[in-house]
């Protein structure tokens, strides 16, 4: 078995090129908005922006590299996983090397499909009137999570957005750390911890109902993976409600009176 400080340090450094980085970005932008002038809910946290809006072409460009490069990280815990079972290590959770030991594969689609579904629609819909009464009570910026063209990628890149964001984050947040966790010794309800703070504190640029919001998503994401030993239908959920989340404001922002836009 590769020695503790190795693995502490392979994990710090996932987390370095990944969510442990966007986390500190998250508390940066926070305060910025804590500081400037106006409620938080006047101001807005901008997701899936457009980078050329005059040139369709070039933004598409942009989009894809920018989806592409976010799962870098997820390619080098899948080596790195594949490395661990070829060292025979021993997983908690899941059997197989590579991703396959963390449940991310294509060994029960229907299984991951329907847990995923049931619980995006559970997630979901509490998470909407979370974030509807953090932003009534001013704990919360305005969330503006499209402001793409209107162009005929725009859905598609959406979609590929919404999967990458649930590929990266369920892959790591919880299966591969909690896989090592496990392995340094922390307690099931340490890394419970550690897991569910991490995962609200790279969203606390929306403000602190996006913080506790994804930290309750987070504890409820982390009980289940122990239940199930697969990924793959938190990454199922998360997808569809990043999904419904961005199509959704595409296509009713503006246009009913209980959705908040800047």
């Amino acid at each position: 078995m590769l020695p503790a400080r190795t693995l502490r340090q392979e994990t710090l450094l996932v987390l370095a090129l990944s969510l442990g980085a966007s986390a500190v970005s998250a508390l940066i932008s926070f305060v910025g908005s804590l500081t400037a002038s106006g409620a938080l809910a006047d101001q807005a946290a901008r997701l899936n922006t457009s980078r050329a809006p005059d040139r369709p072409w070039l933004d598409l460009a942009w989009q894809v590299f920018g989806i592409a490069t976010a799962l870098v990280p997820v390619a080098l815990v899948a080596h790195l996983l594949t490395r661990e079972s070829r060292w025979h290590l021993s997983g908690r959770q899941g059997q197989g090397g590579g991703l396959r030991s963390i449940g991310f594969d294509r060994t029960r689609p229907g299984f991951d499909l329907g847990r995923g579904a049931v619980l995006a629609a559970a997630i979901g819909g509490s998470g909407l009137a979370l974030y509807l009464a953090a932003v009534q009570a001013g704990f919360n910026l305005t969330v503006v999570p499209e402001s793409l063209p209107h162009v005929w990628w725009r859905i598609p890149v959406l979609i590929a957005s919404a999967v990458q964001n649930a590929v990266v984050e369920e892959v790591i947040v919880v299966g591969y750390l909690l896989r090592r966790l496990g392995q340094l010794d922390f307690s099931p309800w340490a890394a419970l911890a550690v897991s569910s703070v991490l995962r609200g504190s790279y969203h606390l640029y929306q403000g602190i109902g996006g913080l506790l919001g994804n930290m309750a998503m987070g504890v409820v994401f982390v009980l289940l993976y122990r239940r199930w030993g697969r990924v793959g239908p938190l990454v199922v959920a998360h997808a569809l409600i990043d999904i419904v989340a961005f199509a959704g404001y595409a296509l009713f922002a503006g246009k009913v009176d209980w959705l908040p836009t800047p």
